[in-house]
């Protein structure tokens, strides 16, 4: 299934993101597609106000049995989001409980492959 996209665009206030959690929760309802992908190309410089919005549509989308992906999220986004420990899958990204295709483990010099 193909999930649903979440336009993330400028500041968001404290009074959207409510909004936003039930659209996500709709969203995954709606779709049963597991994840929502949330385009945030359009938040604007990254900041605090983003690493919160993002946090509480992650924590909404997993009460409600899914997950968000990040479409198009800037460097300097990301960087802050490893900085609070917060994890996020990107769009197209593999899972990390899935190995990717065509991908061999390395095997130490002398050891036989299995």
């Amino acid at each position: 299934m193909t999930p649903a996209v979440l336009v993330l665009a400028g500041p968001v206030t404290r009074e959207e993101v409510r909004g936003m959690c039930d659209d996500v929760r709709g969203l995954l309802e709606a779709t049963r597609a597991g994840a929502v992908v949330c385009d945030v190309g359009g938040l604007g410089p990254p900041g605090l106000g983003a690493v919160d919005l993002l946090a509480r549509l992650q924590l909404a989308a997993r009460r409600a049995g899914g997950r968000i992906l990040l479409r198009d999220p800037d460097l300097a986004l990301g960087a802050l989001l490893n900085l609070v420990g917060l994890s996020f899958e990107l769009e197209g990204q593999v899972e990390q409980r899935e190995p990717a295709l065509g991908v061999e483990e390395e095997v130490e010099p002398g050891e036989s492959a299995v």
